[in-house]
């Protein structure tokens, strides 16, 4: 009857059945089994009779490598391309005797798969032989495939050629396929993976590491680029780096700085460092071996100068008009600002552009009075305005220390001092921007009282200069002599002389008057 094929994997153990498993041993007397030696000779392996152990008569490939499964099953170890044969299986039960004839295929897969001889580099528009993909030891012989990013290569005759050829080893009878693949590269190639992959017979796929090439290609076209700040403003640096897109990339460049020519070499930038309104023009690069291949970019410094007039320290009274002026020179349009912040600054703003000018403006304020009790003692006053929190301190030493409040970035600082001797005391107020003193002159005698006022103000946060704005008001208020204790003494001493003598009792009218305006005159006599 026909047998049936069994297929097995090349080294490992083959089990060939008997009648497909499909045998009862209960009923079997005697089991053979025997192999087709070629040329119509048979080739008797084992024979296993009814309760009775196995006898092996294997000579020759097969002796050690046979022996029989419990269902009557054929176990071949290490299996062979020449095990490919007809293998068949004897039966003796009763009077009756069946054989079972079986076929048997030995495949393997490919040991490994790999590319070989690769190029270096593969060139535009030129036919090149990329490399060997090679399938060793395989049954059946490795049918390869090459593949450019996963994409199946199939050769046309033109930019595509594949030559495959298979050698099988005489001692194994194993076969290994080789492929030659011949490549026209493209531009687009670049960084391209080239594979190749068998499928096998017995299923699933080899595949090989990906491989990519250089791909060389002259260059058609260059672009400048400008590496700076935006914007670009003067004392900044500028950097021209010229890009072409040749492969191997260019090293050495023109560079065409306004007129100037410029080579550079083992590189392809260039930088011109503190650049100024002058450096506004069109820059251009090349290349040295084609210069006709040009690229060029437009560069704008942009710049910004003002002038504030008037400038400096100004002094102006309360109520006074204060004019300023503001030339402007910029590259573009220019937004200005004026801003009092306890002191007046400005801003021109081009795009990101930013200055600041400032001035110092001291106002004077008008001087105010106090009495002390009973013109014993001086009460002076320094005020500050400023930020952070100004520090007072005083030339000389008083009692009755009072500082008021930081409040709206003012404070008061008030000392009591009774001088025995004209005195010129220092008030110094002092913070993180600056330093100032105003000085006062207090004199000895009674009833004398000083106001002194120092005003700071700070600077804007992004000001470049300290601002101070400080008002001194010093006033000396004189109180007029205790004349009116004279006068209350003659008048009563008048009204006691009258009434003695039978004058009138308010006195001589006319001498009174004249008292009078000697009280008025010594007032209008005292210092300020």
């Amino acid at each position: 009857k026909c047998g049936f094929t069994v297929v097995g994997q090349y080294g490992e153990t083959l089990e060939i059945p008997c009648n497909n498993g499909a045998i009862k041993a209960e009923d079997v007397l005697i089991t053979k089994w025997k192999y087709d030696k070629g040329e119509g000779l048979p080739g008797d392996l084992l024979v296993r009779q009814k309760n009775q152990n196995i006898s092996i008569s294997a000579t020759d490939e097969y002796k050690g490598r046979v022996s029989m499964a419990a269902n009557s099953s054929l176990l071949l170890s290490a299996a062979k391309l020449t095990d490919q044969r007809t293998f068949t299986c004897m039966v003796v039960g009763g009077a009756d005797i069946t054989e079972y004839p079986v076929n048997v295929v030995i495949y393997k897969t490919p040991a490994g798969l790999e590319i070989s001889d690769k190029v270096e580099e593969l060139e535009i528009g030129r036919l090149t032989k990329l490399g060997t993909c090679i399938a060793e030891d395989a049954n059946p012989a490795a049918n390869i495939t090459w593949l450019k990013n996963n994409i199946p290569l199939v050769a046309d005759g033109k930019g595509i050629s594949i030559q495959t050829s298979v050698v099988v080893d005489p001692a194994t009878g194993l076969s290994t396929t080789s492929s030659i693949l011949e490549y026209t590269a493209e531009r687009e190639d670049t960084d391209a993976e080239f594979t190749c992959r068998t499928h096998h017979t017995m299923g699933g796929q080899i595949m090989s590491t990906s491989e990519t090439f250089t791909i060389t290609y002259s260059t058609e076209n260059i672009v400048l680029h400008v590496i700076a700040q935006d914007p670009l403003i003067e004392g900044d640096n500028v950097t021209l780096k010229c890009v072409a897109d040749g492969n191997p990339a260019p090293t050495s460049f023109n560079f065409h700085l306004k007129g100037e020519l410029v080579k550079v070499e083992n590189t392809d930038t260039y930088t011109i460092t503190n650049v100024s309104r002058d450096t506004t023009g069109e820059y251009k690069c090349s290349l040295i071996d084609n210069p006709t291949l040009e690229a060029s970019e437009d560069i704008t410094v942009n710049y910004l100068d003002i002038n504030l007039s008037p400038s400096g320290k100004i002094v102006k009274r309360a109520g006074e008009t204060l004019d300023l002026n503001l030339l402007i020179d910029a590259s573009g349009e220019s937004k200005v600002s004026w801003t009092k912040v306890k002191a007046i600054f400005y801003t021109a703003k081009p795009k990101s552009m930013k200055k600041h000018l400032s001035l110092l403006l001291t106002v004077l304020k008008q001087l105010s009075k106090q009495h002390g009790e009973k013109g014993q003692y001086k009460v002076l006053i320094c005020e500050a305005e400023g930020s952070p929190k100004p520090v007072v301190s005083w030339s000389i030493n008083g009692t009755s220390l009072d500082e008021s409040p930081f409040i709206n970035g003012k404070i008061t600082h008030k000392i009591t001092v009774v001088p025995t001797a004209n005195l010129t005391v220092s008030c110094t107020v002092t913070n993180d921007f600056g330093i100032d003193t105003r000085t006062i002159n207090v004199s000895s005698r009674k009833s004398l009282m000083a106001q002194c006022y120092l005003l700071f103000t700070d600077q804007p946060e992004d000001s470049d200069q300290t601002k101070l704005v400080v008002g001194v008001v010093v006033g000396l208020l004189i109180a007029t002599v205790i004349i009116g204790l004279a006068y209350w003494l003659y008048m009563k001493k008048s009204k006691q002389g009258s009434w003695k003598t039978g004058e009138k009792e308010n006195g001589s009218s006319e001498e009174e008057k004249k008292l009078e305006e000697k009280v008025e005159e010594n007032s209008q006599k005292a210092e300020v």
